[in-house]
This record gives structure tokens, C-alpha cells and sequence, in this order.
């Protein structure tokens, strides 16, 4: 298995300006095999950690996060 890869501060920066606590999104895709997370899901953003991990609350009451670089969101 490959080591992770995290971004740079300088994208995680960008990370925490384009979804600041608060911004609805909806999932596009999420690369979890163990999670039932459907595109089209609804939620809330609730933070931004320093690995640039988009922390969700989920409308389906997951908290899962969308890993940079794994999984994909998009502003409502």
C-alpha cells in the first residue's frame, strides 16, 4: 500500500476558504467500500482539518469525511 500523500498547507488553505463551516454540499463520490454514503447526499460542512479533510454532517447522520484526493464534493 502506497504511503499517503497530504497536501500542502497553501491547498489546504484553499480547502478551508472554499468550504468554511456552514457551506451545504452534496457528495459526488466517496471511495469507501464499508460506508452506504450515495452520490446526491446532502449535508453540512462542520470543519476543515489540517490534512485538508472536508468534515461533513451528513443528512443521512454520518459524519464521515471527504479525504482529499479520495472523494469528491460540490457546493450547493
Amino acid at each position: 500500500m502506497p504511503p499517503m500523500k497530504f497536501p500542502s498547507r497553501k491547498i489546504v488553505e484553499r480547502i478551508r476558504e472554499q468550504y468554511p463551516a456552514g457551506t451545504k454540499v452534496e457528495l459526488v463520490f466517496m471511495n469507501d467500500p464499508y460506508r452506504s454514503m450515495p452520490p446526491g447526499l446532502k449535508g453540512t460542512v462542520k470543519s476543515v482539518d489540517d490534512t485538508g479533510t472536508v468534515f461533513v454532517s451528513w443528512e443521512n447522520g454520518s459524519g464521515l469525511g471527504v479525504v482529499y484526493g479520495e472523494d469528491k464534493i460540490r457546493k450547493l
